[in-house]
């Protein structure tokens, strides 16, 4: 348990770091500072949220996205969770009541790890 803590603890302190140093896309000091306050405003919100969190599976899989979605801000400089995209073709093929179930399964599907905190 002390190692996820500590594991924990230090994602916390990258997340702020990287919110610190942060520079905006365009490079426009009122989006740098508007996407600094949100990846703080985020990180302190997440946290808080899963801090009754005692699965050490559970506790991997939000560690896991964290870091996913820090590399993938840093990556392509944008610190809001990136869209999901559902193929074009997976659409439902029934009709009916089932149809609405079916669209969602695909859309849960099509989800990446990591936004399973932004719903």
């Amino acid at each position: 348990m002390m190692a996820h803590r500590q594991q924990v603890l230090n994602l916390y302190k990258r997340i702020l770091g990287v919110a610190k140093n942060w520079q905006s896309k365009s490079g426009d000091p009122n989006t740098t500072a508007k996407e600094r306050n949100y990846i703080t405003d985020e990180a302190k919100t997440l946290f808080r949220k899963n801090k009754q969190i005692t699965d050490p599976k559970a506790i991997n899989d939000k560690v896991r996205e964290a870091e996913a979605r820090v590399e993938i801000a840093l990556h392509y400089r944008i610190p809001y969770p990136r869209p999901v995209n559902v193929p074009p073709k997976a659409k439902a093929k029934r009709l009916g009541k089932e149809q609405g179930k079916v669209q969602e399964r695909i859309k849960e599907q099509a989800k990446p790890l990591y936004t399973s905190s932004v719903d």
